[in-house]
């Protein structure tokens, strides 16, 4: 049996490596594909690739935001200002700051300018490989636990959307077994209401005929024997497991299109009233429905 999942969940992660120190977090909310959003400091731009390898190994839906909040827990460096990138900056901004098209830029402002500050570390290649593995690693933990925290909310779900097929399944069977739905009745029925009209009665052969083609206009045979196919078919994309929540949601769209004929085609109060429940627990399936990856 699958696991369902759902598209709510959060995470975070502590890391350690020589000389760093970094949390991780990742926080996810429904969403109609997958969109993995990555915030990292400057300079670690290059692990966003990857990040995202790790977010689409895990997940198929939901909007995935995760930020990584990295310090150096000892110098083994300086910090140097690219003067080259800041003279360029400034020789290329001088018409617009004297035509005063912009304001004069604040050095902290540039300063904090993507490349302008370099830290001169003693850190090798290998250091700046083992650093980024560990980093990486360090993301695969957080987007395990928030996987873990999404199917939390799916084993709930789970228990919720089959109430609702159960329902589903229950009012179907009542539907089926309406009086209302019967041959037999509808012909009672019209020949009681022709002798309302017609004292001396309508002919036993014309009776068949209106009772006949009354009874087609209200035969919903045909919409119950679907509603049961598509309650097969949810109870076994539930079971099946995540991601079926696009599949759960076209589904309810199917067993919304059948309530709705079964009440367009009833004549019978009663028989309404089930279409009716039918319908609001077929909104309430759907409405659960959004949450699941």
């Amino acid at each position: 049996m699958g696991v369902l999942s759902g598209m709510t969940g959060f995470a975070r992660v502590d890391g350690q490596a020589p000389g760093w120190a970094w949390t991780w977090e990742a926080r996810s909310v429904n969403g109609k594909g997958l969109e993995a959003r990555f915030r990292l400091p400057n300079g670690f731009e290059r692990l966003e690739l990857k990040a995202r390898e790790l977010a689409k190994a895990r997940f198929a839906r939901g909007n995935v935001n995760a930020t990584l909040n990295l310090r150096r827990e000892s110098e083994t460096g300086s910090v140097r200002i690219d003067m080259a990138r800041l003279r360029t900056l400034l020789d290329q901004a001088a018409p617009l700051l004297e035509s005063g098209e912009v304001g004069r830029p604040s050095l902290d402002g540039m300063l904090a300018l993507p490349g302008m500050l370099d830290t001169d570390q003693a850190d090798s290649n290998s250091d700046t490989a083992m650093l980024d593995k560990a980093l990486l690693a360090s993301l695969g933990e957080t987007l395990d636990g928030l996987q873990a925290a999404r199917r939390d909310e799916g084993a709930a779900l789970a228990d919720v959307l089959s109430g609702h097929v159960d329902e589903i399944s229950r009012l179907t069977d009542q539907a089926a077994g309406h009086a209302s739905t019967r041959t037999d009745a509808i012909r009672d029925r019209l020949a009681a209401k022709f002798a309302e009209l017609l004292p001396e009665g309508l002919p036993e052969d014309r009776l068949a005929t209106e009772a006949a083609m009354l009874a087609m206009k209200m035969d919903v045979r045909e919409e119950l024997d679907r509603l049961l196919a598509h309650i097969t078919s949810a109870r076994d994309l539930l079971s099946a497991g995540s991601p079926v929540g696009r599949k759960l949601d076209f589904l309810s769209q199917e067993f919304n299109r059948e309530a709705n004929t079964l009440c367009s085609k009833s004549s019978d109060s009663s028989l309404t009233a089930i279409g009716l429940s039918l319908k609001n627990t077929v909104d309430q399936f759907r409405e659960q429905i959004q949450n699941v990856e």
